[in-house]
């Protein structure tokens, strides 16, 4: 049966089947409103899923999202989600040679581990106490800031006072998040992890006036009110899966297959235009959700688009036969994969890579972190795999923007991941092309993902993966009361690019919920 077939009218449909739009069908559905969801695609789940990218291989990999640590824990008891996620034992590693020696930073494995390995590092206590003191204060900002996100956008004012510590405000809020990193941290290798944050999928100097980069910062340390980032088990796709069952259990219709191509609004009545194999129809509407990009809801509305968004990051999905040993071995590998593994991510590194790309070059030494999913989480890999000791690795590549990319992808990606991989084969004792297992094919269990790959198979505008430049969790120009709002009064943008949005959240799909149900009187 088809969406029209069911009904011709509903209370809300939402546009995008992604995880902030199942968020907002079930929030509706289950406050008892007619929902229906149109999705383009076969599938739900967006960005957030999970799928046997290698032929014949039983890995299933949470494909282009991977780590969660926005989303609330009260979406998913509101929405009674059989989802759950598990700590890293470790935070992160960074290898380093220094003095002729293979060496590193372990961060995790408990206080006194993670003090002596800053030690031993550094040589001095200094650095380690640095550390405390500056993630002492971003974790009180972050239990003051994370309950926000699920309440209407506080005013600056307002926000400033419940952080309530004016050199908090001053470090995050207005000076470039360089001039904190290089007054707090002397060694480069430091200063480094700590800027990483701010450039996920951000393409930005640590001194950018536009202060992208701490935008970027505030969203990656404020997750759950601790910044911690968690691994789902199963994989993203649980995620995704867990939502579209309690959105169709609450009575929402989800409809795969059927893209929106147009919507014609008063403020009061809506009529959205899809798009099936069959040909296309209308179904009405009192609200209207999109959980597309800004540029998508300019186009299903006739509006002026949004300025073009750029996406900055290069994914890799691997599978492998085993882990690489180290050069460095005094830490295992089991430990170094398991948390944030930085790879060419010094200080003066990140700054030479960013100019390099600015001045339309990959860099010489492209930037990148990689985390094994399947040492927290070995469900996403068959018994046989599990009991052969078969590993996943995730890659995530910064300072890589998408006009790089424009004159010939194909052979870009090809140059970007072998000196991506040059990189980390720096490090290691043995070549990771050693390590990587095949598929049915015989072909090695490897696969790319550049800004403009991401921009042809999910609609990322430029392959921006927030949908647009990150925006404060505060009120500014044009934002509505929960951030969610558009020039439409029943038109709603619930995706990343809403105010708040960005990431594996859930919170614009709630915002734009809670939005709705404020305008119907419930």
């Amino acid at each position: 049966m088809t969406a029209h077939e069911a009904h011709r009218s509903y209370e809300a449909v939402v546009v995008g089947a992604g995880h902030n739009g199942l968020v907002a069908a079930a929030y509706l559905a289950r406050a008892g409103r007619s929902v229906l969801v149109l999705e383009r695609l076969g599938h739900t789940g967006g960005a957030a899923v999970s799928t046997r990218p290698f032929a014949g291989v039983d890995a299933r990999l949470s494909r282009y999202s991977y780590l969660v640590s926005l989303l609330p824990k009260k979406i998913v008891r509101d929405l009674g989600l059989d989802f759950r996620v598990r700590a890293r034992t470790i935070s992160s590693y960074t290898p380093v040679e220094r003095a002729g020696r293979a060496t590193g930073l372990l961060v995790g494995g408990g206080e006194r581990r993670t003090r002596e390995a800053f030690a031993q590092l550094t040589g001095s206590e200094r650095e380690y106490e640095a550390w405390q003191r500056f993630y002492g204060m971003t974790g009180r900002v972050a239990e003051r800031v994370f309950p926000t996100l699920t309440e209407p956008l506080p005013t600056r004012d307002e926000l400033r006072r419940r952080i309530d510590d004016e050199e908090a405000w001053r470090t995050l809020f207005e000076d470039p998040i360089g001039v904190a990193v290089e007054d707090r941290f002397a060694d480069d290798l430091v200063r480094g992890v700590v800027l990483t944050d701010a450039l996920i999928g951000t393409f930005a100097d640590a001194h950018d006036p536009s202060l992208a980069q701490n935008r970027c910062f505030l969203y990656h340390v404020i997750g759950g009110g601790t910044g911690a980032w968690d691994v789902p088990v199963g994989g993203m796709g649980a995620l995704t899966d867990a939502l579209a069952t309690a959105a169709r259990e609450a009575g929402a219709v989800v409809a795969t297959g059927h893209e929106a191509v147009r919507i014609d609004t008063d403020g009061r009545a809506a009529e959205i235009t899809y798009r099936t194999a069959d040909g296309e129809a209308t179904v009405g509407a009192r609200h209207v959700l999109v959980n597309a990009s800004p540029q998508a809801l300019a186009e299903l509305t006739g509006d002026a688009p949004p300025a073009p968004a750029e996406g900055a990051q290069l994914k890799v999905n691997m599978l492998l036969k085993r882990l690489p040993r180290l050069r460095d071995d005094f830490v295992d590998p089991r430990e170094a994969f398991a948390g944030t593994f930085h790879i060419a991510e010094g200080y003066e590194q990140l700054a030479t890579a960013h100019a390099q790309a600015a001045a339309g070059r990959l860099p010489a030494a492209p930037p990148s972190e990689i985390y094994c999913h399947s040492l927290t989480d070995p469900t996403i890999l068959g018994p046989d795999l599990v009991e052969q000791g078969y590993q996943t690795l995730t890659l995530f590549g910064l300072h890589t923007p998408a006009r790089l990319f424009e004159a010939d992808n194909d052979s870009v990606r090809e140059e970007l991941l072998k000196s991506t991989l040059a990189q980390l084969d720096a490090h290691l004792a043995e070549p990771l092309a050693d390590c990587l297992a095949v598929d049915a094919d015989g072909r090695p269990c490897i696969e790319a993902k550049t800004p403009l790959d991401l921009e042809r198979d999910l609609r990322l505008p430029g392959g921006n993966i927030f949908h647009r430049a990150l925006a404060w969790p505060h009120t500014q120009e044009g934002t509505g009361r929960w951030g969610v709002e558009t020039g439409h009064a029943n038109v709603l943008l619930c995706g990343a690019g809403a105010v708040r949005g960005g990431g594996v959240s859930g919170v614009p799909g709630h915002n734009a919920a809670m939005a709705v149900l404020e305008a119907t009187g419930a």
